[in-house]
């Protein structure tokens, strides 16, 4: 009884705080109605925030996004800025469509404002590449950008930035959350009204022409596409940067070119989630294009999907991110070459080949733009650095316009992306890559399944000897530790194998690449089939092995 009395105390101060009347509402109608599963629900601790910043779903109480968690986490931000010597510095905040950021995107200004910071505050909902570029444009010690990007429509989250453009890293994330866990109650944190500064379509604008540094001159533009913004923000960004470098006006997918944070047309707003391309695939199949592009809600992620068979079909993040590697070689690009460890290793065998630096770093994009050197760098799910000297994080509108000008050079020359794909495996074997994921509603579910793996690891999968595994928990030569594990195999083909939890949503991944040898041109159907097989088998050997 005194717990429930606890928790009921705990709710009420909470209440009394909250800023927001919509949360309010919600909270003050479940303790009226003594729900007390709910309230220990949303009461059973705080949003963590760590290197992902903060995500969660939208709801009152401290297990959720709204506009009190907000508050504090801008405090604890702002408290960390002042604390490194930044006090006056410049904030600059930017924000998606989703439900409720255009309010968590001012309360951060508001508290910036009131901790003697400065803030600016981006126009309108922008793609998040706005923001990354708009960090170092303006000269700002740090960047929000408040965005869930692809999670489910109820989520929201807020990204934090520090002022070299990149995401923020460990220590800083531990020191943020020290301060936020300093702050006190909501009455402690200033919030004026005004002094924050509303920016116009300037940065917009410099950002647009930044883009064009990812083209060469006078390269073809003819490629014909249909895009979607998957009911996110990129919709303008996207239509002005293939305008303004003469690309035809791609053809938009209707039903999802605005923002909606309902995301009404699909079940998960990610490209590469079933069904959620089968509407860009309908538009498609009646106006015949090249190539068909989405982006994610936000616009930092770009997908790409080819002609197949009378249909059409998606590329995986491993594939673009070859096509773009050796787009960039033929362009003649230098420098380094990065991916994080789950993407494939074909990303090496295109620098090595082209004589051109690689490094591999942990999952993220924190990671990767902070490699030295970084002239490319990509992961897997879809996130494409074509330009780090002017967004040092993934970009779905730059990513957008290489792949446009890459398939307009091929098309010139009677070829496609797909030729191109089969040219790199003809060089450097076939890398056939698939995912096993595996959603929860329980986290304990994960633990167990990594517990299973580090208490027996496997000695082979698919018939092929598991010749090393590394606990990546405990770190490596070349890499910080991190929650996860890696496999090396060796038989008939070599494999790989990554098992880790998801950093953003509730999801135990496991990352499987095979490498098959193609001969001649006509061994690649072979292949193909050869490599979905071993990955078929690799997948249920490696979910008996978790007691999935």
């Amino acid at each position: 009884m005194q717990e429930q009395d606890d928790l009921i105390t705990r709710a009420q101060a909470w209440l009394a705080e909250d800023p927001d009347p919509e949360t309010a509402a919600e909270l003050a109608a479940l303790i009226g109605a003594g729900d007390t599963a709910e309230l220990t629900d949303r009461f059973s601790g705080t949003l963590q925030f760590g290197t992902a910043g903060l995500r969660g779903e939208i709801g009152a109480g401290p297990m959720r996004m709204n506009r009190s968690v907000v508050i504090r986490a801008a405090a604890g931000l702002a408290a960390y800025l002042k604390a490194q010597g930044h006090a006056g510095g410049l904030v600059v905040v930017g924000y998606d469509a989703r439900y409720k950021s255009a309010d968590f995107a001012r309360d951060t200004a508001a508290v910036m404002t009131g901790a003697g910071l400065r803030a600016a505050v981006l126009p309108r909902p922008l793609p998040t590449p706005v923001l990354a570029y708009a960090i170092r444009h303006l000269g700002a010690v740090a960047g929000v950008e408040v965005t869930a990007s692809h999670n489910p429509p109820r989520d929201n989250g807020y990204k934090v930035y520090l002022g070299d453009g990149s995401q923020i890293v460990s220590p800083a994330d531990t020191e943020i959350a020290a301060e936020i866990a300093r702050v006190d109650t909501l009455a402690s944190v200033p919030r004026p009204e005004s002094g924050w500064e509303d920016l116009g379509d300037e940065v917009l604008e410099a950002y647009l022409a930044r883009t064009n540094a990812v083209l060469t001159p006078g390269s073809p533009r003819g490629v014909r596409t249909v895009y979607t913004a998957m009911h996110g923000v990129g919709k303008d960004v996207v239509m002005a940067a293939f305008a303004r470098h003469g690309f035809p006006e791609p053809v938009l997918v209707a039903e999802q070119a605005e923002p909606d944070p309902a995301f009404p047309t699909v079940a998960f707003p990610n490209p590469e989630e079933p069904g959620a391309m089968d509407l860009a695939f309908a538009r498609a199949a009646e106006v015949q294009p090249d190539i068909v592009i989405a982006n994610d809600p936000d616009a930092d992620r770009c997908a790409v999907a080819v002609p197949d068979n009378g249909g059409w079909r998606m590329l995986r993040g491993d594939e673009v991110g070859a096509l773009l590697a050796a787009h960039l070689v033929h362009k003649g690009s230098t420098g380094v070459f990065a991916e994080s460890i789950v993407s494939s290793s074909l990303l090496g065998r295109i620098a090595q080949a082209a004589g051109v630096g690689h490094e591999e770093t942990l999952t993220g994009f924190k990671w990767i733009a902070r490699v030295e050197g970084l002239r490319y760098g990509y992961e897997e799910a879809l996130g494409y650095c074509v330009d780090p000297e002017g967004v040092r994080d993934k970009d779905g509108v730059t990513a957008a316009l290489l792949v446009a000008e890459l398939a307009s050079e091929l098309k010139e020359q009677g070829r496609t992306l797909s030729d191109l794909l089969d040219d790199l495996a003809m060089a450097h074997g076939l890398h056939a890559t698939d995912q096993l994921s595996v959603r929860v509603s329980d986290l304990s579910v994960i633990a167990s399944a990594m517990a299973a793996l580090r208490a027996e690891p496997p000695v082979s999968l698919a018939g092929l000897r598991v010749v090393s595994a590394e606990d990546l928990a405990k770190g490596t030569e070349s890499l910080p530790p991190t929650d996860g594990l890696r496999y090396y195999l060796d038989g008939q083909y070599k494999a790989r194998v990554i098992a880790r939890p998801s950093g953003t949503e509730p999801k135990l991944k496991c990352y499987l690449e095979v490498v098959v040898p193609v001969a001649e041109a006509s061994d690649l159907a072979a292949a193909r089939v050869t490599g979905q097989e071993v990955l078929d088998a690799i997948k249920k050997d490696l979910a008996a092995a978790m007691g999935l």
